[in-house]
């Protein structure tokens, strides 16, 4: 029996920064796809990791984000990576958050970092808060320590949601972070057309979502 709904946002409950990454790309003249290679290399250990378990700030993390693009023969600025993960909400997929948040416990699991002291957290733009107080639970990878893929970020989703790993449906966009999900028991859906993933959690919540 599914008892609890987890979200991801960035690519989910908001748009892909992928799109956003391809744009900043072409513009530059950088090959396509140089972004996500380079926050595939070392993936546990490199300067994006680091900045989403708070480890460095953002300072740090532009020198060794630009750093790992100059290893790999590219010029990359940091500061505008960064900015593409500004995303715009899916109301699609609010409105499914929504309706989960009536019948289930909804978590939002999210690799994210801070900008600052004063910026009201990661989750703090003011279009989102009300999205934000949909959920039940929430895990950001700049708070708790640890992120996604790491096992143990998906155990204390669970222990903060009170659920056991078979009770819940995760949805993320990467298929690295459903993986170890999956593998925990979770049922697992792969947001890549946001209709179609909401039409496949309607199938496994069991209510419509639309």
């Amino acid at each position: 029996m599914i008892r609890a709904v987890f979200f991801d946002f960035g690519g989910v409950v908001l748009s892909s920064p992928f799109d956003a990454f391809a744009s900043y790309e072409q513009r530059s003249g950088l090959p396509p796809g140089l972004l996500r290679s380079l926050n595939a290399t070392n993936p546990h250990s490199n300067a994006w990791a680091r900045l989403e378990r708070s480890e460095i700030g953002i300072d740090e993390f532009v020198d060794a984000f630009e750093a790992e693009g100059a290893a790999a023969g590219h010029r990359v600025d940091g500061r505008q990576v960064l900015a593409c993960l500004a995303g715009e909400l899916r109301p699609s997929m609010v409105e499914a958050v929504r309706r989960c948040s009536e019948q289930f416990v909804t978590g939002l699991l999210t690799n994210n970092f801070v900008t600052g002291p004063d910026d009201g957290g990661a989750l703090g733009h003011p279009e989102w808060g009300p999205v934000v107080e949909l959920f039940g639970v929430v895990v950001e990878s700049s708070r708790v320590g640890v992120r996604k893929p790491d096992t143990r970020f998906y155990e204390l989703a669970c222990e903060m949601a009170e659920v056991e790993p078979a009770e819940v449906v995760f949805l993320d966009d990467l298929g690295v972070n459903l993986k170890p999900a999956r593998e925990m028991g979770m049922t697992t859906i792969k947001v890549e057309d946001p209709d179609v993933a909401i039409e496949q959690l309607e199938a496994v919540v069991g209510i419509p979502l639309t």
